[in-house]
């Protein structure tokens, strides 16, 4: 029998799926989080300690995944990783999950519109792509979450703030708009969307969408010298720097090395990426950070009031 309040969890002790988890028990839903059996006993009762209900299971397992899958209205997956995690382990829970019955998926896509930007130019998008060629020959429901970036790495990994020279660099036009949500706004809209029975095939959220102009005045209003926007090249010029960083650092077998994080830039900046349309009130009451107030809080300062980031 299926119970609409029980959410399969994967990834619940990775930082995402931690949050998401942590949206779902506070949305009042029951998690049953899919973990590694010989999980360390003190990351089992982190987790057990947020009201979640622990079932030990090997990801390649489909028949114990499909165990563990029984009775739930939904399944989420808050991997992380490359070809292993997000096409082979994703591929092996989603067929456990049909197999078990379960009537909704919903992948580790949690990224800018990769539907629209062109293959081969993306690694992490290039799997996201090639698992969706999977989830549309298995008999379930499937919804994916695109976001945009994580706005927690604005100003951070992702460093198109420059603090140092007081500029916030730019590639093409520094009126594209860029899309930003928080890893804790897309995981509260990641657990409202897991108990919806009626979702679409994709939905896109966004918590702020703003340019390189509007995040130099937000970052004036709340320091005390101006920054201004600095053109860094156009898409020719970041895609060599993307070759150069690949051919330094190859780093494949990291999820997210510079030149991960500059194919990503591109895409954003060229807007192939660019989310359209969005669907952030699907779910009334739910708060969405703007830029102000992140980069307000990541540098210290008091949110501008009355700044205004972007639009969405």
């Amino acid at each position: 029998m299926v119970d609409p309040n029980l959410v399969v969890l994967a990834g619940a002790s990775g930082d995402l799926g931690n949050r998401i988890a942590r949206a779902l028990v506070g949305g009042g839903a029951k998690v049953r989080a899919i973990v590694r059996p010989n999980m360390p006993s003190d990351r089992r009762h982190k987790l057990e300690a947020l009201g979640l209900e622990l079932a030990p299971a090997d990801l390649l397992d489909r028949e114990a995944l499909a165990q563990v899958c029984t009775g739930a209205a939904c399944v989420v997956s808050g991997l992380n990783g490359l070809h292993d995690v997000i096409v082979d382990r994703q591929t092996v829970l989603i067929e456990a999950a049909a197999k078990a019955g379960v009537a909704r998926f919903i992948p580790s896509d949690f990224s800018e519109d990769f539907t629209k930007t062109t293959p081969g130019r993306n690694r992490n998008l290039d799997l996201r792509r090639e698992f969706m060629r999977v989830v549309d020959r298995v008999p379930i429901g499937v919804t994916s979450v695109l976001n945009g970036a994580f706005m927690d790495m604005l100003g951070a990994e992702m460093p198109i703030v420059q603090p140092g020279i007081r500029r916030v660099l730019y590639w093409r036009s520094a009126d594209q708009l860029l899309d930003f949500t928080t890893k804790d706004d897309v995981a509260a809209f990641t657990a409202h969307a897991a108990l919806d029975q009626d979702t679409p095939r994709i939905l896109r959220v966004a918590g702020d969408s703003v340019n390189a102009k509007q995040i130099a005045a937000v970052m004036t209003a709340i320091s005390p010298k101006p920054f201004r926007p600095l053109r860094a090249g156009g898409m020719g010029s970041l895609g060599l720097m993307i070759g150069a960083a690949k051919l330094i650092a190859p780093q494949r077998n990291e999820v997210f090395p510079a030149w991960q994080g500059m194919q990503y830039m591109r895409d954003m900046f060229s807007g192939e990426g660019k989310l359209h349309p969005l669907d952030n009130g699907r779910y009334p009451g739910l708060h969405w950070t703007r830029v102000h107030e992140h980069l307000a809080s990541k540098f210290g300062l008091a949110a501008p009031l009355g700044t205004k980031s972007g639009s969405r």
